[in-house]
């Protein structure tokens, strides 16, 4: 909680609209009265109204400062389904006008519109879809943000062995998005989680790109991948001017044990202290973070967009209603400042000619 709650005293200073698509799942509606009452900003529940009320109703949930959004009776739906068609037209995949309207009647389409047009500041989904389901529609709508060439995601994990990462918090990607990225996808993971964390934490980002091997004690395709994905991460930052170590290829023990690192490699720019960790693919990180929670029982709070043009996140359908509050306090935290993360991000509304 020591993360989390820095987290949203921010976000109280600066409150935010988070919607979230699946206004009739329990634990989403849990996360949205916590948000609320947290003074941490407007939760936007979208679905059939009387559906949303009494399933809140059965969890004596109160709707008191919840904004509630029937996508079909909305009236911005004409105007997001000519936006929709318009952009399908320019990506070449041509809709007609029912085709559109009927895509943007989905909550997560809807939801995806109302982001990109400023109606909302972040987007949060997942706790009870698989991730296609969540990334497409935000895909299909929300370009990548400026100078960026790839989207991936980092989840954001707190332990109670604050020796671990920076006081007990861990950055860890890709987990969800890029299942097997080429070395120029790695390096951008590496600088973009990097970003994050600075953004979040407020201190020096120190990288480990991991791998099964230690500076070429094993020797393997998925090595050299590796090596040459961390001289890029470099190279981006110091062109991003953004201040941050890293060092790869590394094993996970050497990465956040300062006795493992100085035995194994006494020369290692970590030390051993790394606070972002960062997987040869989408395989090792998706499992090495499930069970990292499941073992240590820690606070995971995930997935958060890298490189999107707006703020979002794809849940795991694992969270529960304090996992969903925390990934909607830190999508809500981002677009505080976005700009910052992605200079330029934000400036273009879908549909546009320019799009």
């Amino acid at each position: 909680m020591r993360f989390i709650g820095t987290v949203i005293e921010k976000l109280q200073r600066h409150p935010k609209r988070i919607v979230f698509p699946e206004g009739t799942e329990p634990r989403v509606l849990q996360a949205a009265r916590q948000f609320y009452s947290l003074r941490l900003g407007v939760p936007i529940l979208l679905g059939d109204r009387t559906r949303i009320a009494e399933t809140a109703d059965g969890l004596n949930i109160s709707l008191e400062g919840i904004r509630t959004i029937d996508p079909s009776e909305s009236e911005d739906l004409d105007n997001f389904t000519r936006r929709f068609e318009r952009l399908r037209r320019y990506s070449g995949e041509g809709l007609k006008g029912f085709e559109a309207r009927d895509a943007v009647l989905q909550p997560n389409y809807f939801a995806a519109m109302m982001l990109a047009m400023h109606q909302a500041d972040g987007f949060v989904a997942g706790a009870r879809q698989i991730t296609a389901s969540v990334l497409r529609p935000l895909f299909q709508t929300i370009k990548p943000a400026p100078h960026t060439s790839s989207i991936s995601s980092c989840l954001v994990m707190e332990v109670e062995d604050s020796r671990l990462g920076e006081n007990g918090v861990l950055f860890m990607a890709d987990c969800d998005v890029i299942e097997e990225p080429s070395v120029e996808q790695l390096a951008d993971i590496a600088v973009s989680t990097a970003q994050l964390a600075r953004h979040l934490l407020g201190v020096r980002p120190r990288v480990a790109l991991l791998s099964f091997s230690t500076k070429g004690s094993s020797t393997h395709y998925s090595v050299g991948k590796v090596q040459a994905a961390a001289a890029l991460a470099e190279q981006k930052a110091l062109e991003r001017k953004l201040d941050a170590e890293f060092d790869g290829e590394l094993q996970v023990d050497t990465a956040l044990v300062p006795e493992i690192a100085a035995r194994k490699l006494p020369d290692s720019k970590l030390g051993g202290n790394a606070n972002v960790l960062i997987f040869p693919d989408l395989n090792a990180g998706n499992i090495a973070s499930k069970l990292a929670r499941l073992v240590s029982r820690a606070n995971a709070y995930g997935h958060i967009l890298l490189g999107l043009d707006r703020p979002a996140a794809d849940l795991s359908r694992g969270s529960n209603a304090h996992d969903i509050l925390g990934v909607a306090a830190i999508v809500g935290v981002q677009s505080i400042d976005y700009d910052k993360l992605y200079p330029g991000a934000g400036e273009e509304l879908p549909g546009e000619a320019s799009a």
